[in-house]
């Protein structure tokens, strides 16, 4: 249960929403406004997505829950603004091309056990291109025809299967340098960071779409990782370690259920695009703005209130900034040093696209709203 300390006489309210009763203590003291911040964690909607009904009447933000006659016990609805929501989750993966699924004499769909042969042709064009593709295989395992590779693989295409394993024998393609596990069953028990951080060559690390709640310190084990996608798990954290990827270029974490970033990313200074859209992040560290070739960061629907002070003016590639769903407001930014610099290069930047396609508009329209 929620309690934020104010004071006054505590009270405890219901708010019902998705099917559900979350309580909440306060004093009665407290504005709506107040309640609505309580809620922000709970239910990930943004205070300005929410609308409050009591006793059929929408409560006002200013007002104390005293004065709008919410008394301890009392039940009030939630309503939430399609779009307004912070940490959106996990994006169901697509179905690949070729489904395992097929219809029972019921008529009900089930998933279809099927092995994939692995022909000496096949291992032989392996190892001479070493590029091994078996995306969308309907694979449970990785084919043991794929250890045999060894150091003559450079590319593992495994993306778009039902794998739930990561053995340690990952380990033997040492000389891999793209993986790419994305939209399978991989989850914190069943993949051998042992075996996959020993890959000293690896430059690209897709696992997105899995099941993932956690990353491990050893992560920055992969000194020459330049694209790192773990978006679409579950992810609470980033490891403090993270910081040592010092030849990052593209870090992709969309839609986890992260809440903070360590201090650690400063030093990726490489990085030119992050993604961190989608998940339950209140700011951001001051660290930001050690990341001059930054050029591209998407940060929507999270529940943040302000931007690292020296974004704007440290950040001197900075060209696209994605704000949809936050409270961020215009005139905050035009507060903070180097707007307008950044200002006339996301402008230039919007000026070349629209030389290619008509119409369009000049106006900053990237999330920050005119006010609240």
């Amino acid at each position: 249960m929620e309690k934020v300390e104010t004071n006054g006489d505590d009270i405890t309210v219901n708010i019902k929403f998705g099917g559900r009763s979350i309580p909440v203590s306060l004093s009665s003291d407290s504005t709506v406004r107040d309640l609505k911040s309580l809620l922000q964690p709970l239910t990930n909607v943004l205070p300005r997505g929410q609308k409050l009904i009591f006793k059929g009447k929408v409560l006002v933000d200013e007002s104390t829950l005293k004065s709008s006659g919410v008394s301890n016990g009392a039940k009030i609805m939630l309503m939430a603004s399609q779009g307004l929501h912070q940490g959106d989750g996990p994006i169901k993966k697509e179905t690949p091309a070729s489904s395992n699924l097929r219809r029972n004499a019921d008529g009900n769909q089930v998933k279809e056990k099927r092995e994939v042969t692995v022909e000496k042709s096949q291992t032989a064009r392996w190892k001479v291109t070493g590029v091994i593709a078996l995306s969308q295989c309907n694979l449970r395992a990785i084919p043991d025809e794929v250890w045999n590779c060894g150091p003559s693989a450079r590319v593992l295409d495994l993306s778009h299967n039902s794998m739930e394993d990561v053995p340690a024998k990952i380990g033997c393609l040492s000389s891999i340098q793209k993986l790419l596990l994305n939209a399978n069953e991989i989850r914190d028990n069943s993949i051998s960071w042992e075996g996959l951080t020993s890959l000293k060559s690896l430059t690209n690390l897709s696992l997105s779409q899995n099941y993932l709640t956690t990353l491990p310190s050893s992560l920055d084990a992969l000194a020459c990782l330049m694209q790192l996608d773990i978006a679409n798990n579950k992810l609470a954290s980033l490891p403090d370690e993270i910081g040592h990827l010092t030849h990052l270029q593209v870090l992709k974490a969309n839609n986890n259920r992260i809440c903070a970033i360590p201090t650690s990313i400063g030093e990726c200074t490489s990085l030119v695009e992050v993604d961190l859209s989608a998940n339950l992040l209140v700011d951001l560290p001051e660290t930001f703005g050690n990341l001059h070739n930054l050029k591209a960061l998407h940060l929507s629907n999270n529940g943040l209130k302000s931007l690292p002070p020296t974004l704007f003016k440290m950040c001197i590639c900075l060209s696209t900034l994605d704000l949809h769903g936050s409270e961020i407001t215009m005139d905050l930014l035009r507060q903070l040093e180097g707007w307008e610099d950044f200002d006339e290069r996301r402008r230039l930047k919007l000026q070349k696209q629209l030389d290619f396609r008509a119409g369009g508009s000049a106006e900053f329209d990237e999330g920050a709203d005119k006010s609240f």
